[in-house]
């Protein structure tokens, strides 16, 4: 439906630009429950407000088909590196499918425009002065004949004296490195000690940009304390120029007036080109739309707003390195927040793909309904600090609140609705005290979970969501209308219409968290099922309109053992 045909109040003036920036996952393994809630989840559920709200809403990522463990990966099983892409991503795309996950556009790195991207951007900084050739010391395996890109290097952390530390980055202290720090390095080819060789390679001058960069930072407001205390003293230690290029065959090759020695045995660094996707791909996307200057609107216009959904461990990346890259360029929006989650841990132990901690998506949704799913790992999202998770808890969140609270909360009224008036919404009758307190309490709750969800504090706005479905529960309990039904038809009227106007609108608040119980619900309550652009509003259900035979919504988790 274009616009121009779309239902007037679907499309409110002051409607804002908001880029949802999703990082890329590794195109080499399964994604497990730590993935989803550290940063598709979170993505999704700001994406659907903003659209409820009306807003016009461009949600992108894609695989990321040049990192490092994509490659080893490759290595191990003896097949091309591609041939690891093309076997995980279409199982992305049905994990977006399976769990209402809303991307505008899910591409990878391999595309023939995400390549001209990263050339535009690489020749606007190198024509800025930001980027130049440098020959550099690299370690090569004399066993295997080659030079060794970062994350083929692992050694001891020599600022916190991890064992596994790798070349790039210690994952147990965060703190970001180059391969000749490491203390006992040894190859993962061959677990060689690597020699130190010359070779050339162009680098970013990161630090021509630090000033500008710590200046931005200074001026972030409603960023979480541990991302923006993470920037701030990350840049304050200095930031130092870093080589954008590598020798390897797998990657996005140079641009052709690149002037390094054998370009042919370089790409550019997976590091610096994979944030380039978000702006690869959301051309990418306004070129499948036939319009390919759509995509300005959230990259030129500083009114747009841009949000970066990541992990901590990729917060020097998306709150530090790509704003340089972007101020270096020129001319793009910098982010308007980088709200990075912490860790899922899985009875103590960090969910890891690599490692092999925590089931894949695909395993709970043999257990869970997509919405049931969902909901367990909202009410958990580690937004401020790491999240233990564990299958007996999120049961009991889903059955406790989402199936006993919310879902039977809706069953009930809709099925007392039905049976007394006969399947339509009634005419009320005079409205008391008790009436107006649930309307009021539940559009406050609607209210303060809109500025919650503004702030990317999206575990307390399911939360208000949540206390909305706990109010109506007790205005029921204390009307009876089961009782009433019998007794006096007008004030079971005025009871199942005011329930009816509560749930409406308590839907819109559950909607980001539960969009398939959401979209039925509304046809449950004579709507299309079309959710964006109401309005983030309280709604109304006008007496006499017709309502489906209620179904549950939800089913409860059953789970014999912990896993």
């Amino acid at each position: 439906m274009s616009e121009s045909d779309a239902p007037p109040h679907r499309h409110a003036s002051g409607r804002r630009h908001v880029l949802v920036a999703v990082a890329w996952p590794y195109a080499n393994g399964e994604l497990h429950l730590g993935h989803i809630a550290g940063a598709y989840l979170p993505a999704d559920v700001f994406a659907r407000y903003h659209r409820i709200r009306g807003d016009r809403v461009l949600m992108v990522s894609g695989s990321d088909a040049h990192g490092t463990p994509i490659t080893v990966r490759a290595d191990q099983e003896g097949v091309s590196p591609r041939e690891i892409v093309e076997r995980y991503h279409p199982l992305f795309l049905r994990y977006w499918e399976e769990l209402g996950i809303s991307f505008d556009l899910f591409t990878t790195t391999m595309t023939d425009n995400h390549r001209d991207v990263v050339h535009e951007l690489f020749r606007a900084l190198r024509d800025n002065g930001y980027i130049e050739p440098r020959t550099t010391d690299q370690f090569f395996d004399p066993q295997a004949g080659r030079f060794l890109p970062d994350r083929y290097v692992e050694g001891t952390c020599p600022s916190c004296g991890a064992a596994d530390a790798r070349g790039d980055q210690c994952d147990a202290c965060g703190k970001t490195l180059d391969p000749i720090d490491l203390i006992d390095p040894r190859s993962k080819f061959s677990g060689a000690t690597p020699e130190v060789r010359p070779t050339e390679h162009h680098f970013i001058l990161l630090s021509r940009l630090q000033d500008a960069v710590q200046e931005w930072l200074a001026g972030r407001e409603g960023w979480r304390n541990h991302v923006i205390n993470w920037a701030q003293g990350f840049v304050k230690e200095g930031l130092h120029d870093r080589a954008i290029t590598r020798d390897i065959s797998w990657g996005v090759e140079l641009p052709d007036d690149a002037g390094l020695d054998a370009p042919n045995d370089k790409r550019i660094y997976v590091w610096f080109e994979a944030v380039i996707g978000y702006l690869s791909a959301s051309k990418e996307w306004a070129q499948r739309q036939g319009d390919p200057e759509a995509w300005r609107a959230w990259w030129e216009d500083p009114a747009a707003e841009t949000y970066y959904f990541v992990g901590k461990d990729n917060i020097p990346f998306h709150a530090v390195y790509w704003p340089a890259q972007l101020m270096g360029a020129g001319d793009l929006n910098l982010p308007t927040n980088v709200p990075a989650n912490q860790f899922v841990t899985f009875k103590g132990a960090k969910a890891s793909k690599s490692a092999g901690v925590g089931s894949s998506v695909l395993d709970y949704l043999d257990e869970y309904q997509p919405d049931t799913l969902r909901y367990a790992l909202a009410t958990n999202l580690p937004e401020t600090a790491d999240v233990d998770i564990s299958h007996d808890e999120m049961a009991r969140r889903v059955n406790d609140e989402l199936v006993a609270t919310w879902g039977n909360l809706v069953n009930r009224v809709l099925s007392m609705t039905v049976k007394n008036f006969d399947a339509a919404v009634p005419e009320p009758g005079p409205r008391d005290a008790e009436d107006a307190a649930l309307l009021t309490e539940v559009a406050e709750r609607l209210e303060q979970a809109g500025e919650l969800f503004e702030r990317v504090e999206l575990r307390r706005a399911l939360k208000e969501a949540l206390a909305g479905a706990q109010a109506a529960n007790g205005y029921l309990n204390a009307r009876e209308p089961w009782r009433t039904a019998k007794t006096d038809t007008e004030r079971t009227a005025t009871t199942l219409w005011t329930a009816l106007q509560a749930i409406a609108t308590l839907n819109l608040a559950f909607a980001p968290f539960v969009p398939f119980a959401a979209e039925r619900l509304d046809t449950l309550l004579g709507g299309d099922g079309e959710l964006a652009g109401l309005g983030f509003t309280p709604r109304a259900v006008p007496a006499g309109t017709a309502l489906a035979p209620p179904e549950p919504l939800f089913a409860k988790v059953e789970l014999t053992d912990e896993a």
